[in-house]
């Protein structure tokens, strides 16, 4: 069995199996949130969509990192773990991020204020994804 090749494959698909889950929290909670705005005939903020739609990145993540393994001459044990790792780095960023995305939402429907607030700890979540990335990228070499 090559695990090089494995954890090459596992990067990819644990990030977007966070990504996934994050997803479904903040979107559904932009959902919830729009609903609660049609209820009362208020205006429903389209800008939840960024809220819903953050935690995609980590999937880009993953993508980016699994092709640098790809073409990498690393030990395969290293790469299995590194990609697993990883890969589980960036899948927790997401589901952080999807939680952090649902309270944003919320919280915005509601008042119509904090935006830039909220999006700045969906943002600060989304930095451990980055870490992962590009830390990883340096251990390659």
């Amino acid at each position: 069995m090559d695990f090089g090749a494995l954890g090459t494959a596992l990067v990819m698909g644990i990030a977007a199996t966070g990504s996934a889950i994050g997803i479904g929290a903040a979107g559904q909670a932009a959902i919830g949130a729009w609903k609660k705005c049609y209820m009362v005939n208020k205006v429903a903020p389209f800008i939840l969509t960024v809220f819903a739609g953050a935690p995609l990145t980590q999937t880009i993540y993953g993508f980016l990192l699994m092709q640098q393994m790809k073409s990498a001459n690393a030990d395969p044990a290293f790469l299995l773990g590194l990609g697993i790792s990883a890969g589980v780095a960036m899948a927790l960023s997401a589901v952080a991020q999807g939680k952090a995305g649902a309270a944003g939402a919320d919280a915005l429907a509601e008042t119509g204020k904090g935006f830039s607030q909220y999006i700045t700890v969906v943002g600060l979540c989304e930095t451990v994804a980055l870490f992962a990335l590009v830390f990883s990228m340096v251990a390659l070499g």
